[in-house]
This record gives C-alpha cells, sequence and structure tokens, in this order.
C-alpha cells in the first residue's frame, strides 16, 4: 500500500485527524483486511451481510481491489476498475482472490482478479494503476450546491423522524425499520431527504453525505480507494428504484456490473457528497451513474454500475 498523502480538507472531519479520538475503522481492520495464502492469493471474510443474505458488492469490489493493489510498487495507484458480478456471494464460506499480473508497463500496470467461492467464480475484474504524471489536460464539473454534512440529520435520526411520523404507510414503514437494525461500517447524512409525501413522485436522482465509520488516517491512498470502492455501491443501484417505490417493490435486485474512475486524492473516513442519478431503467435492469465529491470541491471518484431489478405490483390493503 501507498504512503502518498490524501487531503484532510473538512472543517467537520477534525474528529477524523486524531486517532487517539477514534476507533480504527472496521473497513480497514476486518473487511478489507485480507488474509495472504500464496503468492498472489488472498482470503476474505464478511463483516456485514444485507438482508438478502447475499454478500454485499461494494465488500467484493473493496477487497478485490486491495489484493490487485498488493501486486504493484509503491508509486503507481489504481485510476479504474471494472468489475462483474457472475454469481451470488455465499455469505456462509470465505472468498478467495487470485490476482493475474497481466501487464506491468512503464507507466500502466493492469491486474485481473477473480474471486472464487465452492471452486466458482462469482467476480471478475480488471484494475488499472498508473504512475503519477502531472498534465495541463485539466478540468471538471462543478460539484451541487447542497448544505454541508453538519447540518443535517445522520441516518439513524433522520429514519428515526420518519417512523415518527403517524402518516407514514406501512410499507415505507416496515422498509425503514429494516434499514434502521442493519451495522453498516459507513455513516451517511441524506441531502433534502423526502417528507413522506414526496415519497410518491420522486425522480431517479439522491444525493447524500457518505464516510468510514472510525479512523482510518491521511497516509495510505490506495487502503483509501478500495474503502471508496466498499462505499460506493452501498444504496447506489437503489437510486433507479426511486420513481417506481409506491407502485412496486422488489422482487429480486442484484449488481451486474461496476465501474469506477479514480481522479483525485481524498480521505475515505471524510465526509464526501455522493451524487447519484439514473438515467434509463428497462428491459429488469437499471443503469446508475455516480460522483464522488469533496468537500473543498474536488472530484474525487466517479462511478457506474448495471443491475437486474425485477419488481412486483405492491397489493393495496383492503378497504372492507
Amino acid at each position: 500500500m501507498s504512503a502518498t498523502g490524501a487531503p484532510g480538507d473538512a472543517q467537520g472531519d477534525n474528529d477524523r485527524d486524531d486517532p487517539s479520538g477514534d476507533l480504527r475503522s472496521v473497513l480497514v481492520t476486518s473487511v478489507l483486511n485480507l488474509e495472504p495464502l500464496d503468492e498472489d492469493l488472498f482470503r476474505g471474510r464478511h463483516y456485514w451481510v444485507p438482508t438478502t443474505q447475499r454478500l454485499f458488492g461494494g465488500q467484493i469490489v473493496g477487497q478485490a481491489l486491495v489484493a490487485a493493489a498488493k501486486s504493484v510498487c509503491e508509486d503507481v495507484h489504481v485510476h479504474s476498475l471494472h468489475c462483474y458480478f457472475v454469481r451470488a456471494g455465499d455469505p456462509k464460506v470465505p472468498v478467495l482472490y487470485h490476482v493475474e499480473r497481466t501487464r506491468t508497463g512503464a507507466s500502466f500496470s493492469v491486474r485481473s482478479v477473480k474471486a472464487v467461492q465452492h471452486g466458482q467464480a462469482i467476480f471478475i475484474c480488471q484494475a488499472s494503476f498508473q504512475q503519477t504524471q502531472p498534465s495541463p489536460l485539466q478540468h471538471q464539473f462543478s460539484m451541487p450546491t447542497v448544505p454541508p454534512p453538519e447540518e443535517l440529520l445522520d441516518h439513524e435520526a433522520l429514519i428515526d423522524q420518519y417512523l415518527r411520523d403517524p402518516n407514514l404507510q406501512e410499507k415505507y414503514r416496515v422498509g425503514l425499520n429494516r434499514i434502521a437494525a442493519q451495522e453498516v461500517p459507513i455513516e451517511i447524512k441524506l441531502v433534502n431527504p423526502p417528507t413522506p409525501s414526496q415519497l410518491q413522485t420522486l425522480e431517479p436522482k439522491q444525493m447524500f453525505w457518505v464516510r468510514a465509520r472510525g479512523y482510518i488516517g491521511e497516509g495510505d491512498i490506495k487502503m483509501h480507494c478500495c474503502v471508496a470502492a466498499y462505499i460506493s455501491d452501498y444504496a447506489f443501484l437503489g437510486t433507479a428504484l426511486l420513481p417506481h417505490q409506491s407502485k412496486y417493490k422488489v422482487n429480486f435486485m442484484v449488481s451486474l456490473d461496476h465501474s469506477m474512475w479514480f481522479h483525485a486524492p481524498f480521505r475515505a473516513d471524510h465526509w464526501m457528497l455522493y451524487e447519484c442519478e439514473s438515467p434509463w431503467a428497462g428491459g429488469s435492469r437499471g443503469l446508475v451513474h455516480g460522483r464522488l465529491w469533496r468537500q473543498d470541491g474536488v472530484l474525487a471518484v466517479t462511478c457506474a454500475q448495471e443491475g437486474v431489478i425485477r419488481l412486483k405490483p405492491r397489493v393495496s390493503a383492503s378497504k372492507l
């Protein structure tokens, strides 16, 4: 892993700059801490399993990137990865990660990673690493203007506020209670959360501030990229559901592929704005795009994902 510094730019993250004031992030100590078995062969274990009882896709992406990063030298950093989920992961057994050193070049290096359970591939990934190269070719979009995380309710407080609303429909109450019961190793603060009446007419867009729980530290940009890979899959595909959730409920939803492009150094234990949108859905698939912004307005990561989404109509309660 690399020792290149990442910025600590946000006032609301001052508590993350002192390791004595916070617990070490479980994402570093447990989820992304792979066990080496042989050269380019690692074993990963699970921390959080969704209610679907399938492995969380972000965990597999993050662990695969950890394995790939261990096979490159210190002065190169991931700039992109492209992944396919080919089988459902089994939460009852560990995952084996085999790294193939596809190419090691002067400027770019490519690593292929296969995740295996029960002797079969469940996930394949290619990650490309690059030596830092200055260039006059630079531009980026502008970060959306949103309230800072310090002014917003955290996920737990927001859910509690929703559940206290006597007018909240039961179909939403059940889902919120399920979310509240999950122990996820990331923190979220939703920007412009909808009121219960607005849940009927949502656009396929959402923004939320996100960061890893606990302290990671400034020195290891490769680990921050791995943590961002974990974070990037959380609630991402669900963006495509937002306009439809009042009339339909999910019968089956899984990620098919996941891509990321890393643009600038960042700290995954500092607040970043996750801007998500779904430009298209159809054919039982949904496409989502995402951008992770540092608090100082720098575009740090771009993401894209397509997934299978099969819905079934909500059954209206009888009026008799």
